[in-house]
């Protein structure tokens, strides 16, 4: 009896674990929760949109304060400062434009795509693809270690919980991860309870701090004074904060996905996919509002933290480590109203982690697949979750837990991302000859590369673990890329009237292909190559042919469409000619649409391809030509198993 249910029981598993596989093969059939673009017209309003790019960015408030402090020390307020006008002048211009040149989601690593060809686009395309990944898995982690601090320094669970935040950490990044196995549908309306009411509980403690700093009594100017003991003059004060900005560079996170929640906004009611005017503008809104109400925390949060918060309970260990406002809503708002900050900010931070997850499902998809890159099986979203997962599970370990470690990994992700953004839109500019944005986008540019550049020189973890993403992107992809090379590869075949024309009338008789790589195309090539073909493969001189030309055009892609034109040269021969990414593919491709529309079994003759077979091969993996005989037939062997209604492949 087990014997028989066992194979059962897995075929359920399997299909359960690749749910949702054949839809991702569709074109646009992106996974997570905000793959699928709402429908024409039928998005929510951006405020509410806005809300889906806040959980990411408004939870950093979380943790921000505390790393600033750190960092700066007194003048943390002043590096907020220098944060603030960075993102206000720098990033907020270069998420806008991406917003016009991108309009559908995917952001700035699309519009690099789009200026790069070949392998060099793929490679550069992997690369970013690393850092986005560190990006999103460092949010995942990050989020849930700080959750796990608020909720062991509540002065309610401290005694009961202390000790406790790896394994704290580690169920919470656990819990996401069964959430999104079990089938994660994701509600605009939680985002925005919860950005709604930890914004307004984030304003009652500012509130509350502003008031404690204006009336007790030299606060301020205690705080002013010890700031011009250490650093002499405002000069000194704003260089100082230049040289400690990378450190706070996390506050600059949550632009990336306020593009990517791009087709979610409504616009208006004549957006068209080509030309979506109104949800351009409602997304410049989004981002505007996102980064003025970031800001206002950003600054007014750092002043009260610092000046109201002792120095010593910001290093590790301290009760203001990694929760700065908690402590601040505790000492000054009471138990009650502390332990309800503490909760909706373990709320926001767990969402953040799954909005970061929904990124990790929708950003892989919609690249990999296309380049041929990603296995079979990471189409579908549960195994997806599960291999992310047990990398966040290595990420908290390697990083114990703690989010001051993680915040040098996790600003290196962000700046990158940033950086190629900012790039992104000069060129941009400076294509559409505009030399203001270029020259302003340039100054963008220069300053988020130093910035990113500091970052790692200074806390190199996040290029490391970048890197180590980078590596393993890299050599699944191609490894993948080399286990699908035999795959059909075309999605469809269209035929001019002349190639039907010349497919219909073989039908009559015998569909014969000779493959030609065309050179002069003059009357003696043909020539001679018919000749040589039936020498080689004693065909009766009655018999007629179709030559079959292909083109290759960029390799590097993995599938697309193919036309197919028919021409008739020297008045006698007979010439379809195409283009393709691969011409093994490409040939396999038409002759399985002659054998469809016929009900023919076409017959293809080749030449051996001369040279080492290896070399040969690596030509048709890197460049799309090289053995095509043999590859062809495997191509064809793959695409229709049963033999006898397999095209025939003759090699001379």
């Amino acid at each position: 009896m087990a014997t028989t249910e066992h194979p059962a029981h897995a075929g359920r598993l399997r299909a359960w674990m690749l749910e949702g596989l054949s839809d991702m093969g569709k074109a646009g059939g992106y996974t997570g929760p905000h793959a699928e673009p709402e429908p024409p017209h039928k998005g929510q309003r951006w405020y509410r949109v806005m809300c889906l790019t806040g959980v990411d960015y408004f939870s950093t408030l979380g943790y921000q304060p505390g790393i600033a402090a750190l960092a700066a020390g007194l003048l943390s307020p002043v590096a907020t400062l220098v944060l603030v006008a960075v993102t206000l002048a720098g990033a907020l211009p270069v998420y806008r434009r991406v917003s016009e040149e991108s309009p559908h989601g995917e952001g700035s690593i699309a519009m690099l795509e789009r200026l790069l060809s070949f392998w060099k686009g793929k490679l550069f395309v992997l690369t970013l693809l690393g850092f986005a990944a560190t990006d999103f898995l460092i949010t995942i982690t990050l989020s849930a270690a700080d959750a796990s601090t608020h909720l062991i320094e509540n002065p309610h669970l401290t005694s009961t919980l202390h000790g406790q935040r790896m394994l704290i950490t580690l169920l919470l990044v656990a819990l996401l991860g069964a959430v999104f196995l079990k089938g994660f549908l994701e509600a605009i309306g939680v985002a925005f309870a919860l950005v709604a009411v930890y914004l307004a509980l984030n304003a009652v403690v500012v509130v509350a701090g502003l008031w404690h700093v204006l009336t007790a009594e030299n606060l301020v100017t205690d705080w002013t004074s010890a700031l011009i003991t250490q650093h002499g003059n405002v000069f000194a004060m704003i260089g100082v904060s230049l040289l400690v900005f990378p450190k706070l560079a996390l506050g600059l996170s949550g632009f990336e996905t306020g593009v990517a929640v791009m087709p979610h906004v409504r616009g208006d009611p004549d957006d068209t996919e080509e030309k979506p005017t109104g949800r351009i503008r409602d997304t410049k809104k989004l981002l505007t509002t996102a980064a003025l109400i970031m800001s206002a925390f950003l600054i007014t949060t750092s002043f009260i933290t610092t000046v109201l918060i002792p120095a010593g309970e910001f290093k590790p260990g301290g009760k203001a480590n990694g929760r700065a406002l908690a402590y601040l809503a505790h000492a000054y708002l009471g138990g009650a109203f502390g332990t309800v900050y503490d909760l909706s900010t373990i709320a926001i931070l767990w969402f953040a982690g799954a909005s970061a997850m929904a990124g990790l499902l929708n950003l892989m998809p919609r690249y990999l697949p296309r380049y041929g890159m990603a296995p079979h099986w990471a189409r579908a979203v549960r195994p997806m979750v599960m291999v992310f997962t047990l990398v966040a599970f290595l990420v908290t370990w390697i990083f114990d837990a703690n989010v001051d470690k993680q915040g040098g990994a996790y600003a290196t992700g962000v700046l990158v991302l940033m950086s190629s953004a900012a790039i992104a839109v000069t060129i941009a500019a400076r294509r559409a000859r505009q030399r203001g944005w270029t020259i302003g986008f340039s100054v963008v540019s220069a300053v988020l590369l130093y910035v990113t550049v500091a970052n790692v020189i200074e806390r190199p973890d996040g290029v490391k673990i970048g890197a180590c993403f980078i590596v393993g992107i890299m050599l699944v992809s191609f490894l993948s890329r080399l286990a699908r090379a035999f795959e059909l590869r075309v999605t469809h075949v269209e035929l001019d009237d002349m190639a039907q024309r010349f497919i219909r009338d073989m039908s009559h008789r015998r569909i014969r292909f000779i493959a030609n790589k065309p050179g002069h195309r003059d009357k003696a090539e043909y020539r001679d190559k018919i000749e040589q073909i039936r020498a080689d493969n004693d065909v009766p001189g009655t018999e007629d042919f179709v030559f079959v030309e292909v083109t290759v055009t960029d390799p590097s892609e993995f599938e697309s469409g193919m036309s197919v034109r028919g021409e008739v040269l020297h008045n006698r021969y007979r010439v379809l000619t195409l283009e393709s990414s691969s011409i093994p593919n490409a040939l396999a491709a038409l002759l399985l649409h002659a054998r469809d529309v016929t009900g023919c079994t076409p017959h293809i003759y080749f030449e051996w391809t001369e040279g080492n077979p290896f070399a040969n091969f690596l030509r048709f993996f890197l460049f799309g030509q090289g053995e095509v005989a043999p590859v062809t037939r495997e191509v064809l062997r793959e695409a229709e198993p049963n033999r006898p209604l397999r095209p025939r492949v003759h090699t001379g």
